[in-house]
């Protein structure tokens, strides 16, 4: 058996998904609506929802291409590609799919260790969802320990996710930054602070992730996370995500280190993304199923 199989094997040993708590978010989430009494000045250093409102994201493609990090404009073997990853994706986000997903439009981009491909999967994974007709993606830089989205898209000391989570006088939507690209916006990392992973698991950010969707039904959200055998901070997340797409390098990624991952996302629909195959023909990907709802093989 392969890497893969064996991971997909350990999830089907797993318990079904339990059934998730009701959403607080309207009773939680309130105070993060915009107001209009006048604010405690000790409550922001800086009025971060009328600087990012005013902003707009011009994305560098040619340098996110020459950092590898975007394959060439005409590659359409790897458009295909994300085009059989993403598609079972949005079918559980749309409500579309077989089974009824708790929190499906909240895809957690994840990997065991760095260096596997996350984040060049979680920026084209979320190129090629924008390009969809009926949704809107939603780039959530969720790792606050190196926030290299945030830095990549041109945003690196912008308000973001954290100051949405201690700062109650923000407002959701000012933060969120749109982009040059069509269908696609970002959410910040925000300013690091020391409790992040209290944070991330507060009944705040379970809020949060609802009050997105209710904002804007179309809006598919893309957590990009910290590796899970390495912080907290990506348990967290795990936990408001109702997907979780799991980057694993090929040929470099140790079988029990996949294993161990997994551990950490039961009750979670699991996609298994393999990265840097140089081996599989070009169309080679594997097929679905309840456990993991698809395999990507990205050569890059």
């Amino acid at each position: 058996m392969s890497i893969v199989e064996k991971a997909l094997a350990k999830i089907r040993e797993g318990p079904p998904p339990a059934a998730a708590r009701a959403s607080a978010a309207e009773a939680v989430f309130g105070a993060l609506a915009p107001v209009n009494e006048q604010r405690d000045p000790r409550s922001q250093k800086t009025d971060w929802s009328a600087s990012n409102a005013a902003r707009r994201i011009v994305i560098d493609q040619d340098g996110l291409r020459a950092a590898g990090l975007l394959p060439p404009p005409h590659d359409r073997q790897i458009a295909e590609q994300y085009r059989q990853i993403k598609r079972p994706l949005i079918v559980n986000a749309t409500g579309r799919g077989t089974t009824a997903l708790k929190n499906a439009h909240v895809i957690m981009m994840a990997s065991a260790l760095p260096g596997e491909g996350k984040t060049f999967t979680a920026i084209n994974l979320g190129f090629s969802m924008a390009r969809e007709k009926d949704i809107s993606v939603l780039l959530v830089d969720a790792d606050s320990p190196k926030p290299h989205i945030s830095k990549l898209l041109g945003a690196p000391d912008s308000a973001g996710l954290l100051d949405l989570l201690q700062n109650e006088h923000l407002d959701v939507e000012s933060v969120i930054l749109p982009t040059d690209v069509p269908g696609l916006s970002l959410l910040p990392a925000g300013r690091h602070n020391e409790q992040a992973t209290e944070l991330l698991a507060s009944e705040r950010m379970r809020a949060l992730m609802a009050r997105l969707a209710q904002k804007d039904s179309r809006r598919i959200v893309l957590l990009d996370s910290p590796p899970l055998l390495l912080t907290t901070q990506s348990r967290a997340l795990a936990a408001v995500a109702g997907q979780v797409v799991l980057v694993v390098r090929a040929a470099h990624t140790a079988q029990q280190t996949v294993l161990d991952a997994l551990s950490y996302l039961e009750g979670r629909s699991v996609t298994l993304v393999l990265n840097q195959n140089m081996s599989a023909a070009p169309t080679a990907y594997y097929g679905y199923d309840e456990s993991a709802n698809a395999q990507g093989v990205i050569r890059k």
